[in-house]
Parts: C-alpha cells; sequence; structure tokens
C-alpha cells in the first residue's frame, strides 16, 4: 500500500470491443454486415479471430465501410477451438473495459449498439451482460429436430452468441477454459468462474438474432460430444453444475439405461441365457421407442424426418454414453482454470508488513499476520516471489533512498530474500508510469523475472493494487485492512488473509 492514495475513478461505460471467431462460415459476412449497419456507439475495435485449421489464405470477408478502420483478423494457428480464439481475440483488443463477444453466425439487430450501450450502464460487482437471443423457426411447420435444438439457444444462460464481459472479469478469471475444445460448456464454465470472482452477472435488453444453420442428418449424433464436456464441467464445478448454470441435464441417464440393456441382451445372448437376453432386449427397444417418439412427436413428421430420427435414435444412446465413459477416463483429475501461475508480486505496506507511513526505521517493520507463512508456502511449490510498491516519501524528499533500501532490506531479512523489488520512487504530481494503479511496476517485476504478466498473480490491500494488476493483464487477489475502501471491495476476488491467498493461489488439483 502507498502512503498517499489515489481518488477512486469515476463509473463510467467506456468504450467496447467485439471479438468474433470463426471458422470461415459463410454467415461471417451477414454477422459483420449486421454489426455495421446498427446504430447507436460504434466498437472501439472488431477482430475477427480466424480459427480455420492449416494455411487457407486470407478470410473471405468484405470489410464494411463503416468499420474499414476499426476491423482486423487475426490468426490462431488454427483449429484451437472457440474457447481459444476467443482467449486469442479479447487478449488482442486494446483497452476498451467491455469486450462483447459474438458468435460468426448470429445477426444484431439495428439498434444493438444503442441498447449494449444501455446495457453496460450498470453497477461495477456486475462482470457480464447477456443479449437477448431470438432464434427464428418456420411459420408454415413444426420445427424440426435441429431446429428445436437451436432454438433452445434463445432461453440458455450467459451464451457467448452475444455476451458482453468486463475485461477484468476476463483477466481475473483467466478468459476461457481452452480445454473445452468446441462449442459446448465453455461459456457456462466461465460464467461460474466469474460469479465465483465476485461478479453477478445479468441480462440486457439488446437483441441479436440466430438463425438455423444448415445441418446434415448426423449432428445429432455428433453432438453427443458434447457428454465428455459434461463430465470436465462436473470435475470443476461438482455434479450441482447445472443449477446454478441454469443448464438443463438431459437424457444421460435414459441413453445410459438403454444402453446398458442393450449391452445385457449382447451378454446374455452369447452366454445363452435367453431369458436375460429378452429382457434386455424388451429394455433397449421399449427405451429406444420412447426416446423416438419423443422426437418425432413434436416435429414436421415428414418422411424424411422421420427415417432421420429413427436411425440417429438407435444411435444417440450408445454415442452418449461412449463419450460420457471417454470424459470420464480422460478428466479422472483436472486442474482448475487458469493453471497455476509463475510468480506472486506483493504490495509492501499494509500487505506484506504493517503500514508505517514514509518509514525510516527497518526496526519499525513488522510483518503482517501470515506473511512468512504465505511468502514461504509459495516458495516451497515453487513461485517466483516479489515485491511492487509505491514509496512516494523519497519524491517528496521525506526519507532518503538510503532509508528506503535499508527499510526493503530489513523486510528481506524478516520474510526471506525476494526475487525481485520494484519500486516507484515518484510523487503523485509527476505522472510517472510505474506508480500504481499505473502498470509500470508489475511489467518491471515480471521483466526481471523472465514472465509474462499473465502469469502473475498480484496481492494487494487495496483498489490500486487491484487496478496496477488488470492494467497489466495480471490477476489479483484483495487482503482487506482498514485502509481499504468498501467500494473497493466491488467485483474482486478476496481472501480474509495472506495465508488464504496463498492457498486459493496454489489450490490442489481438482479431484471429485
Amino acid at each position: 500500500m502507498g502512503t498517499s492514495r489515489p481518488p477512486a475513478p469515476p463509473r463510467k461505460t467506456g468504450p467496447y470491443a467485439v471479438v468474433i471467431p470463426t471458422i470461415g462460415r459463410p454467415s461471417l459476412q451477414g454477422c459483420v454486415d449486421a454489426l455495421a449497419a446498427a446504430d447507436g456507439p460504434q466498437p472501439s475495435e472488431v477482430v475477427v479471430v480466424d480459427d480455420r485449421p492449416g494455411t487457407p489464405g486470407p478470410l473471405p470477408l468484405r470489410m464494411p465501410e463503416k468499420l474499414t478502420d476499426r476491423i482486423r483478423v487475426v490468426t490462431t494457428g488454427g483449429g484451437g477451438g472457440p474457447a481459444a480464439a476467443r482467449n486469442v481475440g479479447w487478449r488482442a483488443t486494446t483497452s476498451a473495459p467491455w469486450i462483447a463477444f459474438l458468435d460468426d453466425d448470429v445477426e444484431v439487430d439495428k439498434r444493438w449498439g444503442t441498447q449494449l450501450d444501455q446495457d453496460l450502464r450498470v453497477g461495477l460487482d456486475i462482470g457480464g451482460v447477456q443479449g437477448l437471443i431470438r432464434v427464428p423457426l418456420p411459420d408454415d411447420r413444426r420445427p424440426s429436430d435441429w431446429e428445436r435444438c437451436v432454438a433452445g439457444l434463445a432461453g440458455a444462460r450467459w451464451i457467448t452468441a452475444d455476451m458482453a464481459y468486463r475485461r477484468a472479469a476476463l483477466i481475473e478469471t483467466g478468459g476461457f477454459d481452452e480445454r473445452f475444445g468446441r462449442a459446448f460448456r465453455e461459456d457456462a464454465d466461465l460464467a461460474l468462474r466469474v460469479i465465483e470472482a465476485g461478479w453477478r452477472l445479468t441480462t440486457g435488453s439488446r437483441r441479436t438474432t440466430h438463425p438455423v444453420r444448415p445441418a446434415d442428418r448426423w449432428i445429432s449424433v455428433r453432438s453427443q460430444a458434447g457428454n465428455a464436456d459434461d463430465v470436465l464441467m462436473s470435475r470443476l464445478h461438482g455434479t450441482d453444475w447445472y443449477v446454478r448454470a441454469g443448464a438443463a441435464k438431459g437424457r444421460r441417464a435414459r441413453h445410459l439405461a438403454i444402453t446398458a440393456s442393450a449391452a445385457v441382451a449382447l451378454a446374455a445372448a452369447t452366454a445363452g441365457r435367453r431369458r436375460l437376453a429378452r429382457v434386455g432386449i424388451a429394455g433397449w427397444l421399449v427405451g429406444t421407442a420412447e426416446f423416438l417418439d419423443a422426437r418425432v412427436r413434436p416435429g414436421p413428421r415428414t418422411a424424411e424426418e422421420t427415417a432421420t430420427m429413427a436411425v440417429t435414435s438407435f444411435l444417440i444412446p450408445p454415442v452418449a454414453t461412449w463419450q460420457w465413459l471417454r470424459g470420464l477416463r480422460r478428466y479422472r483429475e483436472v486442474d482448475p482454470w487458469p493453471r497455476r501461475p509463475s510468480a506472486v508480486l506483493f504490495d509492501r505496506d499494509g500487505t506484506l508488513v504493517r503500514n508505517v507511513p514514509f518509514n525510516t526505521d527497518p526496526e519499525a517493520v513488522e510483518p503482517m499476520p501470515g506473511a512468512a507463512q504465505a511468502v514461504g508456502m509459495l516458495r516451497e511449490a515453487g513461485l517466483r516471489v516479489g515485491v511492487v510498491t509505491n514509496q512516494s516519501g523519497v519524491g517528496r524528499g521525506l526519507i532518503s533512498q538510503d532509508d528506503l533500501t535499508a527499510v526493503n532490506r530489513r523486510v528481506d531479512e524478516l520474510l526471506g530474500p525476494f526475487d525481485t523489488w520494484a519500486v516507484c520512487v515518484h510523487a503523485p504530481d509527476t505522472g510517472c508510469d510505474c506508480r500504481k494503479p499505473k502498470p509500470g511496476l508489475i511489467e518491471k517485476a515480471a521483466g526481471e523475472l523472465g514472465v509474462s504478466p499473465e502469469d502473475c498473480v498480484i496481492i494487494g490491500d487495496i483498489g490500486a493494487d487491484v487496478d496496477a494488476a488488470r492494467a497489466a493483464g495480471a490477476r489479483s487477489v484483495l487482503v482487506p485492512t482498514p485502509e481499504t475502501r468498501q467500494e473497493e471491495l466491488v467485483g474482486v476476488r478476496i481472501a480474509p488473509n495472506l495465508v488464504s491467498a496463498a492457498c486459493w493461489i496454489l489450490r490442489a488439483k481438482v479431484a471429485r
């Protein structure tokens, strides 16, 4: 903590950036054209993330005149999936406090920009604002199975078809978990982590249309790969994640029962146990017939649709079961996202040691409760540790450089030598680039440790520490003291003490 505190920043909406991941689908052009045609404040920039595998050449995209100077294309190297592509996209944006994620097959409404501007005028405790999704269905017939599946997006929570997140929330949570390699559950995972980090999520008023894109008859079978993602969600968030994420549990239990009946029938027939085989066959046929009826009854009931439902209804239960078992094997034990940092940087006064304004006496240095234990835990785990501290007393002429060096040396003696010290000695009115809440100290310390700021966690006791971390792209933990303002506790990760902060950083592998 510094002895001179900057004023609390004013609340403002600020500009927003748009990120659109794509694999080059033709719908991308309509998405970008609709964005350009929307009224209201324009995005500060539009980042289209090309995630096509290989080296397919330039993305076939005609830049709308209205966005020509704002839109750019970045590449991922191909095939990483939408979670990884979105991470590349938001990290490629500059300083917009909000990132609006759109899928490349949606079209925003005409008033989207104006409504988004209103949606983002929210309290600092709001970490994300979802748009309203509309899925147009045919008026002249009942929707097909695939159309009903897509229509479910209209009621889904926190989907990134149109979801705006605070940059701070993305930084603190590490963005999207890139182990979700397909467009399924990665949005629910991020939402739960944002909520766990101290923010609330809400729904706005802006509207976006999500057309039903064409799909072949096997789409429902391929989509069963999402069962493995559900296992990952359970490992990360517990088996009740469905409730907290507002997600439907689906028919997995029935699929397992149908598949088990078929397996029993096959095993019994092989063993010559005909009665048991007949029981298994009956269970398999009854379960499959019920599943087929549930899919056909609300649909158009055409010959083609019915035939597709018949074939896929036999295939889906065993495929869903296999994908679920694959997930159980693959995700037996998983680490939380984001992974453990490489370094932890501490504020000095009020965090590592008790705050003595403009201290010149090494004997007055007193470690905060748990400081030695917390620093020792981090060192023992192999993490680098450093200090980032404002010491404007030097610039004000209240203490000498020798005094500062002696006090810092005493901190090293009491808590063990730190791997780096980054100190701003400038007076608050000099406009330097290092004084917190600016990111200079963190960038300097990270550079000296040979790591990226994204691989650091900052532990401090006031809002300037958190703001500096976020400006540098680093995560943060706030350990409040009597000096901490009430408004600084909003939308931040809080630990009651330094040991708790270290435990969060070193959290054990997740195994449920």
